[in-house]
């Protein structure tokens, strides 16, 4: 995985981690209460949800494309936007293509690397 010590090192994992389809890897960048919004008004808790939420990504075998736009950070908390898209394939065979703007929380660890508390990929539509 990317860099973690910087916060848009982690959306860089982020990347890295669905495109070679590497959950484990994934799972590291959350904090064990962190959320994902799985989709517009949906949100995914703790690191079960946050899992099944990305496999089903994962699951698309496609690639995410992503450019952070602007990182707002303060002490231990930072707001990190992108812009991002992603194509694979849905379960019936069909492609499929998704791209949106986020708005993700993070905070920074004891050891110095960043997680993830809020990923929400439709955070900024």
């Amino acid at each position: 995985m990317n860099n973690t010590t910087k916060p848009e090192g982690v959306l860089d994992s982020i990347v890295e981690g669905i495109n070679n389809g590497n959950l484990d890897a994934l799972m590291t960048l959350y904090e064990p209460d962190a959320c994902f919004a799985s989709q517009p008004g949906e949100l995914a808790k703790g690191l079960d949800g946050v899992r099944q939420s990305l496999r089903n990504f994962i699951d698309l075998k496609g690639k995410l494309d992503l450019k952070v736009k602007r990182v707002l950070q303060t002490s231990d908390l930072a707001l990190v936007t992108t812009d991002w898209s992603f194509s694979g394939t849905g379960p019936d065979g069909n492609p499929v293509s998704i791209s949106s703007k986020s708005a993700d929380v993070l905070r920074k660890q004891a050891d110095g690397t960043w997680r993830f508390v809020i990923d929400n990929p439709w955070g900024t539509d």
